[in-house]
């Protein structure tokens, strides 16, 4: 049986950070994947942290750089009470403006076979075309991984470590325990496809997302190149008999509901290309696990938790928890803290990121007030969803992370309301900004959702934070200097100072 310092199972964005972090140190490293790179995947818009902070720390900004994505300045929305779109800067922070304040578009087969290769080029032992069929493991902790080679044979690795980063549809994310949750709120379907081009925004946000809420839903519009556009169509499970009976009818009929998007395409064919050909449909439920690791086994990516992709948080996610699973894997490899401390070190800063997302979302879904949308029925859930608040509560309110700041789902549906309506307002002071200041980052909402990411980029951009990183909650710790492992924070900074879930 191979030995290893760590197994990772998925290449992906998630498996490829974590593994390339870890090699980064010194250790020995496997990456269990089983589709051949370059392989085709949904997801394509990225956030500033990923690009500057991630892609920076792993040494592969360069080479991202230089691939020719589309650069993405921030989101246009067509969302709210009012009828006319509004613009969404990454230009946040007086601290990281041009020209860090922008990510890409990405054709996420180039995208995730540059992390690979990266991966792979810092010393990890990249296996493709492999499948992982169990794990090994004991009364105290898991020990490695059985998996299958190109040639079917089976084989057995062993490791002090395994990362599952094997998506979504993970075949042993139970061996950590616990269950997967899904979310009441966002329990909905995405048909989507690709145009050969189709119309553009406005220079400088010609690279934006754009999104545009509707009666039955939203709808994305990604422009991935001059002669590529990503569309698709996120709707309830009551559309669910007619997409999968023609999902090519229904992603149409969708398009064709929404004005905004149905203007863009007018006269553009669909895309031949492949695998652009396709008109493909996913169950698009946010989820999450009631258990993040177990010793000698961790979770990251889709294995781990999922949430609503609006605002494009899905590989942001994957690749921030799968940094903080390797310098928790990293300290405990070097034996320099308490492995118990390292991990729930891990857990609470991916639960309370998580957690911001989620929430900032429910948020955001319910600013859309028209009483005809599948929204206006959505956002009731803020109300009177006592089991999906409950259910939440139960995720970010102290069984894992220690944070207590969700008391219950009155105290919760009371503050998802106050940050909807705050956002609201800073949306609507937008048309009246004179240009020299954004009244988004006069939202305490905008801000804190976006706290860990611009955290992230300083240290990509500046090497370390500018200001000095305080632990996240009371006896927590804090990044190493090249962000690749934990150590204790300085004596003055060991009370919790960071943001809680409720700010």
């Amino acid at each position: 049986m191979e030995e290893y310092d760590v197994i990772v199972v998925g290449g992906g964005p998630a498996g490829a950070t974590v593994s390339a972090a870890v090699a980064l140190k010194g250790h020995r490293v496997l990456l269990v994947e089983r589709h051949t790179f370059p392989r085709y995947q949904i997801g394509e818009s990225l956030l500033p942290s990923t690009v500057h902070g991630v892609c920076r720390i792993l040494g592969v900004e360069d080479e991202v750089a230089a691939a020719g994505f589309k650069p993405k300045r921030g989101g246009t929305f067509r969302w709210g009470r009012g009828r006319d779109p509004w613009q969404f800067s990454f230009a946040l922070s007086p601290r990281l403006a041009d020209p860090t304040s922008f990510a890409y578009q990405v054709e996420r087969s180039r995208f995730d076979t540059i992390l690979l290769d990266n991966a792979r080029r810092v010393g990890v032992d990249v296996r493709e075309g492999c499948r992982v069929t169990g794990v090994l493991a004991d009364e105290e902790r898991v020990r490695g991984v059985r998996w299958t080679g190109p040639d079917g044979e089976p084989r057995e690795a062993g490791a002090r470590y395994v990362v599952d980063a094997s998506g979504n549809g993970s075949r042993i994310h139970a061996r950590v325990g616990g269950k997967r949750t899904y979310s009441d709120f966002f329990r909905n379907m995405a048909v989507f496809g690709y145009f050969a081009g189709g119309e553009r925004l406005p220079a400088p946000n010609d690279g934006n997302i754009f999104c545009a809420a509707f009666d039955e839903g939203w709808i994305w519009y990604i422009p991935l190149r001059d002669d590529l556009t990503s569309v698709g169509a996120v709707v309830s499970q009551e559309n669910a008999a007619a997409i999968q009976r023609d999902p090519a009818a229904a992603w149409r009929r969708l398009i064709d509901a929404c004005p905004e998007v149905r203007d863009l395409l007018d006269g553009v064919p669909r895309a031949t290309e492949a695998p652009y050909d396709e008109v493909r449909v996913r169950r698009d439920w946010s989820y999450w696990k009631s258990r993040l690791w177990r010793p000698g086994m961790v979770l990251v990516g889709d294995a781990a938790c999922f949430v609503d992709p609006v605002l494009s948080s899905g590989v942001h996610l994957a690749t921030y928890g799968a940094l903080l699973a390797a310098r928790s894997i990293n300290s405990g490899l070097a034996g320099v803290l308490d492995e118990g401390r390292l991990f729930d070190e891990f857990e609470a800063r991916y639960r309370h990121e998580y957690g911001l997302f989620y929430e900032f979302l429910v948020s955001f879904y319910d600013m859309h007030q028209d009483e005809r949308s599948y929204f206006w029925k959505a956002r009731k859930l803020t109300n009177v969803g006592a089991t999906e608040l409950e259910a939440f509560v139960e995720l970010v309110g102290g069984l894992a992370s220690g944070d207590a700041s969700l008391t219950g789902p009155g105290a919760a549906g009371a503050r998802l309301t106050a940050a909807s309506s705050d956002f609201d307002r800073a949306v609507g002071r937008l048309p009246g900004s004179d240009g020299l200041r954004n009244p988004l980052l006069e939202s305490a909402t905008v801000r804190q959702v976006f706290q860990e990411g611009a955290i992230l980029q300083e240290r990509g951009v500046f090497g370390g934070p500018l200001e000095e990183e305080t632990p996240v909650r009371a006896g927590g710790l804090v990044a190493s200097e090249d962000g690749l492992a934990w150590v204790n924070p300085a004596p003055d900074k060991r009370v919790g100072g960071g943001q809680s879930i409720s700010g």
